[in-house]
């Protein structure tokens, strides 16, 4: 029997050791799915607040500011791509990892979480040391920041790479944790042609979610926010049956 759906908990220790333990917000309807996910991420070190809708998860992320989102699809009210989306239009929430975990297994479903600024795509059933692994793996992707104070100025874009912040033309430009990576990886590979395969294993490597041709769909999202015409790059050149290549603009 599920809660109401305006019901959340948070669960882990209330002791302030506490505050020391990364906050995951899960959104999931199913009672017994979503204890099984708190009870495997508390003993992995993590607290938990679970919602069993979208309804009250921004406001709540605003203030408490998660470190990853871990987002079923097939929600009441609100869905998963839905929740994801206002996410990612949210500027204090937007760079925060997503994870979904659903029942949707089809090809479409996967690339359209991708689209939205999905980080990963775990199917059910699922593994709960497999689910963990996954998350870790996301979530190392934010500690993988080079030297402190590196900021790359190419052409009228600039990579800050300790804030992991991006500008073109002196406006600020949201990026998801992945898509950061790969414009980051890109630019100090500058002039090299990169293949897909290249990027999966620089950016994203343990995660099975993301494909080789999954590779365009986040190409095609970086140059919809840094290029002036998306159509026709300055920076990300295509190299047909082979991979990409960042350029800077003369």
């Amino acid at each position: 029997m599920h809660q109401p759906a305006e019901f959340h908990e948070r669960t882990g220790n209330s002791s302030s050791q506490a505050a020391f333990r990364p906050i995951i917000f899960v959104v999931e309807d199913d009672e017994d799915i979503a204890r099984l996910i708190s009870h495997n991420l508390q003993a992995a070190g993590f607290e938990v607040q679970s919602f069993v809708s979208g309804a009250s998860v921004l406001t709540e992320a605003v203030r408490e500011m998660p470190v990853l989102f871990l987002l079923d699809v097939m929600l009441p009210g609100t869905d998963g791509f839905e929740l994801c989306r206002h996410i990612r239009q949210t500027p204090a929430l937007s760079a925060i990892p997503i994870i979904f975990l659903t029942a949707k297994t089809a090809e479409a479903d996967r690339v359209k979480g991708l689209e939205l600024g999905g980080d990963d795509y775990i199917t059910k059933p699922f593994s709960p040391r497999e689910l963990v692994a996954r998350i870790r793996s996301v979530l190392r992707g934010l500690g993988q920041v080079p030297a402190a104070g590196e900021v790359l100025r190419l052409g009228e874009l600039e990579i800050d790479v300790s804030s992991m912040t991006v500008q073109v033309q002196g406006r600020n430009v949201l990026t998801t944790v992945r898509e950061f990576r790969l414009l980051e990886h890109l630019a100090t590979h500058r002039g090299r042609v990169l293949t897909r395969d290249q990027l999966l294993d620089a950016v994203w490597k343990e995660t099975p979610f993301v494909t080789p041709r999954s590779i365009d769909v986040y190409i095609r999202r970086l140059r919809e926010k840094i290029e002036l015409d998306p159509r026709h790059p300055q920076y990300l050149k295509t190299l047909r049956g082979i991979g990409y290549r960042f350029e800077v603009p003369k």
